[in-house]
């Protein structure tokens, strides 16, 4: 349910290693996040060319049940988003480790990526 090949964030972000773009990491929620949020309507995404800093909302999920800030798990440029959500939200919910991923982005420091949480310690903290 938490693949073990990704970096999570403490807002129920995702984070591969490396994206499809070069020296870009794509980007996602969580199944736990996905479940919470129901079925998702709307997605609004940072524009390709944003700088996005850790820890600040870049974007909306509007479900059924509410609306829910996206937070930028790392530090960098926006190189990508998923326009395959414009019309399809609902991959955010059906696949969210696969064809749900919202944003790509260049990162400012690789190294940052050392202080999101792996498989284990996110499943711990969801389940605190």
């Amino acid at each position: 349910m938490y693949p073990e090949d990704l970096k999570y964030s403490s807002e129920h972000e995702w984070v591969r290693s490396p994206g499809e773009s070069e020296n870009a990491v794509r980007v996602g929620i969580t199944h736990f996040a996905q479940d919470a949020l129901g079925d998702i309507v709307y997605v609004a995404l940072p524009e390709v060319g944003t700088e996005i800093v850790s820890g600040t909302t870049v974007g909306e999920l509007e479900s059924t049940k509410s609306v829910s800030d996206v937070y930028a798990p790392v530090t960098g440029k926006v190189v990508a988003c998923n326009e395959a959500l414009d019309g399809t939200p609902e991959l955010v919910n059906s696949d969210p480790y696969g064809e749900g991923w919202l944003f790509e982005v260049v990162l400012s420091d690789p190294a940052s990526l050392g202080a999101l949480m792996d498989a284990a310690s996110y499943r711990s903290s969801i389940e605190a």
